[in-house]
């Protein structure tokens, strides 16, 4: 039976980030995606958006893998040609107490490590941003976007350069612990059987059902995901806005609320809204778009309904629910629960994406111990 030294399930962004850097540590490595490509589900399915690291709680992997994963993110765009830009970001209050809750925001962020953050009058705003009216607004000049289908295709091509093999059409069917092995069976057309030493569990949506095919009670644990779904509606004609515009985040949440979504090719979107599903599709609901507008409208009053209509949806990973407790991000060796070098990462929401090398960073010091 072939080995190899680690095996990656799940190949989104963060399952990439994590098989380039491992893989160019000379270690054998396996990427299993059960999808026919890369990235399919939440990684391509999402704003985009480079985060700067304003809302986590401090000292939180959220707030530590967000600040060190956006600079780095940064330095590989520039160093390896991914399509990116800063063009910032204000958060924008609607009233006088909102202003409190930016000032909040504001230091909550710079005790996480963000820096460059300025507040702004809401003339300073309406300087700024025309089409905007706001009391008030916090600028995030650090914030911007990511090209993520070239983002994740550096990462596979670099990792494939380091020896690392990818295959898709892959769903993992079986983890059994043996001999200080994980013995894999893959449900692909050749039914592929093989071991390997540690395995990380980089599966998204579907993290807490590989955890659980390993042995692990997800319910006992805090394990269990639940699937945030947000849709988002496209504007027609020239974006009326040059940065990304966000409201005040609803206190307790982990929704930032609905903002303008801008892409590289300068059209714009808006979301996403919020609400939990129980299965994974990605149907637009029509229904959905006049709320969306309305939220959005109360800092961009110009804005025309008529001009709206469906564009996309996402699922995020959740390991909490609505009016719960925001968790932290799951990113664990189970040597405690019986399972050395099984190593989960559950509930890889916002700020994954701009995480994700960082991510990449810290999974590969686990996993290093047991090679």
């Amino acid at each position: 039976m072939e080995k190899f030294d680690v095996l990656i399930i799940g190949a989104g962004v963060v399952g990439l980030a994590c098989a380039r850097e491992i893989s160019n540590e000379g270690l054998s490595v396996v990427v299993a995606e059960k999808n026919s490509s890369f990235g399919e589900e939440t990684s391509s399915r999402n704003s985009e958006i480079i985060h700067a690291g304003l809302y986590y709680k401090p000292g939180s992997l959220k707030a530590k893998l967000c600040i060190e994963g956006r600079r780095r993110l940064v330095e590989l765009c520039r160093e390896h040609g991914i399509p990116f830009k800063l063009t910032g970001k204000i958060i924008v209050s609607i009233t006088e107490a909102e202003t409190g809750q930016l000032e909040a925001l504001k230091r909550n962020a710079e005790e996480c490590g963000a820096d460059t953050l300025t507040m702004l009058t809401g003339k300073e705003v309406a300087a700024m941003e025309p089409a905007v009216t706001a009391s008030s607004g916090l600028l995030s000049p650090g914030t911007g976007i990511i090209d993520t289908h070239s983002l994740m295709a550096f990462f596979l091509r670099s990792a494939e350069e380091n020896g690392a093999i990818v295959v898709f059409d892959s769903p993992v069917e079986e983890i059994t612990p043996e001999d200080g092995l994980y013995r894999i069976a893959l449900g692909d057309r050749d039914a592929t059987r093989f071991a390997s030493r540690v395995v990380v569990n980089a599966a998204g949506l579907n993290a807490d059902g590989v955890a659980e095919m390993a042995g692990i009670d997800t319910d006992k644990h805090g394990y269990r995901l639940h699937l945030a779904k947000g849709e988002y509606f496209r504007v027609g004609g020239k974006s009326p806005v040059s940065r990304l515009i966000y409201p005040v985040p609803k206190s307790g949440g982990g929704h930032l609320g609905i903002h303008t979504v801008i892409d590289l090719a300068g059209s714009l979107k808006l979301g996403p809204n919020e609400y939990y599903v129980t299965e994974i599709e990605y149907s637009v609901n029509p229904d959905n778009l006049a709320p969306t507008y309305d939220s959005v409208r109360k800092f961009i009053p110009g804005l025309e309904i008529s001009g709206l209509s469906p564009d996309m949806s996402g699922i995020r990973p959740r390991l909490y629910l609505k009016g719960e407790e925001v968790r932290d991000f799951v990113i664990c060796d189970e040597r405690d629960k019986g399972l050395p070098g099984f190593i989960n990462l559950i509930g890889i929401e916002s700020p994954g994406l701009t995480a994700a090398p960082a991510i990449a960073r810290h999974v590969s010091s686990l996993v290093k111990p047991y090679l």
